[in-house]
């Protein structure tokens, strides 16, 4: 029984960069016998068999409906406005590398049912290409030139060129378009110049590029031998600094020290008035423990001598003596001790 055949078996493979947009076909003729409904599903067959198909999009009852599939919402939709017509083709905007998987057309309209399987690969071109050197870059040594994509869909291949010069890689040069690694082998001062990297995949590509300086070797043990001297000199500096700061700060200390340090075992200084009075106390115990034989001395000296008001007398008059004994002289005020002096009696015996 002749039913509806789908006319777009041309092709069942594409690929599609990373924001770019694509129609998967699908169309089909209706038979005379096909009195039924008209349903056109778009299903996502997972690479998983155990999973079941996603319906992503359908039509049916002259009504579509785009809500079954969050991960293309807003992002697809039938390429004509009225499939019915015949065309139930696909169209995904913007595309993602999630959105990689294998899409089936379903046309149903009873009794005819007929369906279309499309391979979809979104590739994500190169991008983000970094160009870096490794190794030393002196003369006789060997030189590794790396080339890295940050982004890209494999396989990714690397091809190095050389800009400026001669614009031929070396001879001694070996590529290995898988890594991107281009090894320069015994470099001299020819090879120096500007390197260009290019990244592709089936989508796209990118470039980069990087500057190689092949130079003399450095005479390393002279940078050793003077590093070492210099460092030697900021320690010896250093230690200058540190030895005189802590001087200081002893003589600081030790002067602190001295200004406020107070003997407790040293008495205080005595002042005038003491020393008078011990002068005067020791005046007394001499005089005190002096008996009359020995004090002859004393009485022998003149009391006109002694500078005191109460012995003043005219120089015709002869001092009187009392009785029994003389009165002391006020020595008081000179700062002296009284002290008894014997006396004679009329008859010459001392009293």
């Amino acid at each position: 029984t002749r039913s509806l055949t789908l006319t777009s078996v041309d092709q069942s493979t594409f690929e599609r960069a990373q924001g770019e947009k694509v129609t998967l076909p699908c169309t089909f003729e209706l038979s005379e016998e096909d009195e039924g409904p008209l349903d056109i599903e778009w299903v996502l067959i997972p690479a998983d068999n155990q999973k079941k198909e996603q319906i992503i999009i359908m039509y049916s009852v002259n009504r579509v409906y785009n809500h079954f599939y969050a991960g293309l919402t807003g992002r697809m939709q039938f390429s004509h406005l009225d499939p019915k017509s015949g065309d139930g083709s696909l169209d995904i905007l913007n595309l993602k590398a999630e959105d990689t998987g294998t899409y089936q057309c379903k046309v149903k309209k009873a009794p005819g049912v007929q369906s279309r399987k499309i391979q979809l690969t979104v590739f994500v071109k190169p991008a983000r290409t970094k160009c870096s050197i490794e190794g030393s870059q002196e003369i006789g040594k060997d030189v590794t030139l790396k080339c890295v994509s940050q982004e890209g869909s494999p396989l990714l291949s690397y091809d190095w060129r050389r800009v400026s010069g001669t614009q031929n890689l070396p001879a001694t040069s070996v590529l290995n378009k898988n890594t991107g690694e281009l090894l320069l082998k015994n470099a001299s001062r020819e090879y120096s110049g500007i390197y260009n990297c290019v990244a592709s995949n089936r989508v796209g590509t990118d470039e980069c590029s990087v500057e190689l300086n092949v130079t003399p070797p450095i005479n390393t043990a002279g940078i050793i031998i003077g590093a070492i001297i210099g460092t030697l000199l900021g320690l010896s500096v250093l230690c200058s600094i540190v030895f005189c700061l802590c001087k200081k700060h002893k003589e600081k200390k030790y002067e602190k020290e001295v200004h406020h340090d107070i003997r407790e075992d040293v008495p205080p200084p005595k002042s005038r008035s003491s020393t008078a009075r011990s002068y005067i106390g020791s005046n007394r115990s001499s005089l005190g423990s002096m008996s009359p034989s020995n004090m002859e001395g004393y009485t022998k000296t003149p009391y006109s001598q002694v500078p005191s008001e109460d012995f003043e007398r005219a120089p015709a008059q002869t001092p009187a003596f009392a009785p029994s004994k003389v009165a002391a002289p006020n020595l008081s005020r000179m700062g002296a001790v009284p002290v008894m002096i014997p006396a004679q009696s009329k008859d010459g015996s001392i009293v």
